[in-house]
């Protein structure tokens, strides 16, 4: 892996000091700053995981679990067995998953048996032919929060992949997350409090349960607990922000890298500014396609003076900034459209130079197994230097609709530049213009030779949205006339 990382316990003093962009953070981020906290960086699965057993294990009132997905394997069992354990002494255990990130990677025996232990479990957004649209938004997050008194925050799920298999060379997931102790837990807590009230009106949570568990200050590092709802654009705006005032560096690194043109143009202004700016992307990917895209949008960055890496172990899967040694950003948050501004995503923005110095360190070890992505002499995309192709990673391949939308945004992005011609296009967007243009040659030819097909289809689409969207105004007239009648009005 390249050589180890040093791992400390963040607790000293000055985290927040000139912090002189302190309001304009807490306006986009819609998330106060919150002081009196301790903060440790964790790497990989085999730092991430002990520490949220051991949390786990010491828990004795409640363990809030919110994943994307757990899967049905050995390293899924282990955590369902501990959960399972706990409950059974009486810890209220409440546990929030992803219906398609669960999708083929877990079992209805894997929950049926963990609910007759007595965990709770809630599935996020299963589909309902009455509810289309919401299928498509996705709870991305990953949070741990046990007693209200110490919680973590990372890009992992859980599962195999993560761990790996030395046995067979299958080197272990890259992803990173945090251990965090004192009054920002409780932000950590509401959060999950509001999901798991939005899922079901029996067992609400009060989000102030455990409230006094994070009244006492662990330590002096600022920061901000940035919860993503769809359309809320949060942590989208606060990354523009920190892009402008970005004044020595910035050191991303993600693992479904298709930004918007907004931010691209924003990263850009800032490497033409004098910035050493700087993205860390997988070579290799649980889902191609997203890769493929990824790397269209090469070209522009380096022409703009952005070094761009890839990773070359297995999966990269951290989402992480690391910016003018200050401020530092870990979380389940991809620098893509679906994370940004469709998925339910939750983010740790830590504002201490000491932590930041840690995840420097960090980034510097991530870059001595990566491959340098460069611009040659005929302005072809290719690495510095040549290697042996990677394996695709092994697990499998999440089914992210967000992902897939995302995709489709940039395919749509490059088919209107060619078009229209609001920007210039480079030789690396040549295939995916082809395969844009094979598109609609295939969908002009079924509407010529198969009219009644479309037509039908057509007709049951918006029969199927005129229903769904009169039931969901009788609902809201319902609702509304069950509160009159509840007020007295």
């Amino acid at each position: 892996m390249g050589g180890t990382t040093s791992v400390r316990t963040v607790t000293g003093a000055g985290s927040s000091a000139g912090l002189s962009a302190d309001r304009a953070f807490s306006r986009m981020a819609g998330a106060p700053l919150s002081t009196g906290n301790s903060v440790r960086l964790l790497r990989d699965a085999a730092e991430n995981y002990p520490a949220w057993i051991e949390a786990i294990r010491a828990a004795r009132r409640t363990i809030h679990f919110e994943t994307y997905v757990l899967h049905g394997d050995p390293v899924g069992w282990e955590f369902a067995e501990l959960l399972e354990m706990k409950a059974r002494e009486g810890v209220r255990v409440r546990l929030i998953y992803d219906w398609l990130g669960a999708l083929g990677a877990t079992s209805f025996f894997f929950w049926r048996r963990m609910r007759e232990a007595g965990v709770q479990v809630r599935c996020f957004h299963p589909p309902r032919p009455d509810d289309p649209v919401e299928w498509f938004r996705r709870d991305h997050r990953k949070i741990v929060v046990v007693d209200g008194r110490v919680g973590f925050v990372s890009g992992l799920c859980v599962g195999k992949a993560w761990v790996g298999d030395p046995a067979r060379g299958i080197a272990p997931w890259r992803d990173t997350g945090v251990r965090i102790e004192g009054p920002a837990v409780l932000s950590l807590n509401r959060a999950f409090a509001r999901m798991w009230n939005s899922l079901g009106v029996r067992d609400t949570i009060d989000p102030l349960e455990n409230a006094e568990a994070a009244a006492q200050p662990a330590g002096s590092v600022a920061l901000r607990i940035v919860s993503g709802e769809p359309g809320m654009s949060s942590l989208y705006r606060l990354d523009l922000l920190v892009t402008a005032l970005a004044r020595r560096s910035m050191w991303l690194t993600d693992a479904y890298f298709l930004a918007t043109p907004a931010y691209v143009q924003s990263l850009r202004a800032a490497a033409l500014d004098g910035i050493d700016v700087r993205l860390l992307v997988p070579r290799t990917s649980d889902v191609p396609v997203v890769r493929a895209l990824s790397r269209v949008g090469y070209r522009a960055l380096l022409e703009a003076g952005i070094r761009i890496f890839e990773w070359n172990g297995s999966m990269l899967h951290a989402k992480t900034a690391v910016v003018d040694g200050r401020w530092s950003r870990v979380g389940s948050t991809n620098l893509n459209i679906a994370s940004w501004m469709s998925n339910y995503e939750l983010d740790v923005v830590v504002e201490n130079a000491q932590f930041a110095q840690t995840m420097r360190q960090m980034y510097v070890e991530d870059l001595k197994n990566a491959t340098e992505i460069v611009l040659s002499e005929r302005m072809r995309v290719g690495p510095r230097e040549l290697r042996q192709r990677q394996r695709r990673p092994r697990g499998v391949a999440r089914r992210n609709a967000g992902r897939a939308a995302t995709g489709v945004l940039a395919l749509g992005s490059t088919a209107g530049a060619a078009i229209t011609r609001p920007r210039l296009l480079g030789p690396a967007e040549a295939p995916i213009m082809i395969t844009v243009a094979l598109a609609f040659l295939c969908l002009c030819a079924v509407m010529f030779l198969l009219p009644r097909i479309v037509a039908i289809g057509g007709g049951i689409g918006c029969g199927w949205l005129g229903v769904v969207l009169l039931l969901k105004a009788w609902r809201l007239r319902s609702a509304r006339n069950h509160g009159n009648r509840a007020t007295g009005i």
